[in-house]
């Protein structure tokens, strides 16, 4: 795919996805939209991608949905001169969540300015988000006439609880990220010029001292027992995938490599060597 408002670079195991529309503080629009599911897509399928490090260019991170048609900007009840019925429509906030929350592979948001809208949702089903103590963030629908999107009725109040979800929700306020420093919307909060190194350093750190099917399945472990009703639940499933990977090539290594003293050569590979029971969850028919 030709990316024209995205950058996506792969190196050392590290891919690094920019949103790249800095003269409008990388406001979303349709095309920086197909470009980001495209590319989780790409990332998941590619073996020699550990981790997704996720930033934008200049000062924001993403300002939100681009405004500039005017008023009409939400209005999808007639696309391309179509009348769309409401049952068919699909909020693309939540196209671009699903795709990262599907991506196998960790992803990291690196909130270097600004994340307003969709440009905070989106970073919902990322699973470390270190954010510039001085960036604006907020959750602005209601001041908008809008509801939440992206699914992130779902994931923000399993981050920050209910209570703190629907303060951030329903007043719509815009805040500094050191103001919820403790709130678990933030794995770190740090300083404007910190805030790519601390990302890359954890991307480098996943990157070349884990085996990438134990992290992949232990991404899956984590998010989708989220959904599962007690932890007798969570309990076979776990014991299912450990049973599993304690007899693969990676376990043993895994251990070899620490008794000798000597960095992992883990070899499985994401793309062809996950278990035969994965996924163990069922996607809702859409």
């Amino acid at each position: 795919m030709d990316l024209n408002e995205i950058r996506y670079e792969v190196e050392n195991g590290i891919a690094t996805v920019t949103m790249n529309r800095p003269d409008k503080m990388n406001a979303m629009g349709t095309v920086m939209r197909e470009e980001l599911i495209w590319v989780f897509g790409e990332a998941d399928r590619d073996d020699d991608v550990r981790v997704v490090v996720v930033k934008g260019a200049g000062k924001a991170f993403c300002a939100g949905a681009d405004l500039s048609v005017g008023g009409s900007r939400f209005d999808y009840s007639r696309e391309e001169g179509k009348e769309i019925p409401i049952n068919e429509h699909r909020d693309g906030g939540g196209q671009i969540s699903l795709a990262i929350f599907r991506c196998r592979k960790p992803v990291i948001a690196a909130i270097n300015g600004h994340a307003v809208g969709v440009g905070i949702t989106m970073t919902l089903p990322m699973d470390v988000r270190i954010v510039a103590e001085d960036a604006k963030i907020g959750f602005v629908f209601t001041r908008r006439g809008l509801v939440p999107e992206a699914c992130s009725s779902w994931f923000l109040p399993r981050i920050v609880g209910i209570s703190k979800a629907t303060e951030l929700v329903y007043t719509g306020r815009v805040f500094r990220a050191i103001e919820e420093a403790h709130s678990g919307l933030f794995s770190y909060v740090v300083p404007h010029d910190e805030v790519l190194t601390k990302a890359m350093n954890m991307a480098k750190e996943i990157s070349e001292n884990t085996s990438a099917v134990s992290v992949a399945l232990s991404k899956a472990l984590l998010w989708h027992g989220l959904g599962e009703a007690d932890p007798q639940s969570v309990h076979l499933i776990d014991s299912r995938c450990f049973y599993w990977a304690g007899h693969q090539k990676d376990a043993y290594e895994g251990v070899e490599s620490f008794l000798q003293k000597r960095p992992p050569r883990f070899t499985l590979r994401v793309s062809s060597d996950m278990p035969d029971f994965y996924p163990w969850w069922k996607e809702p028919k859409v």
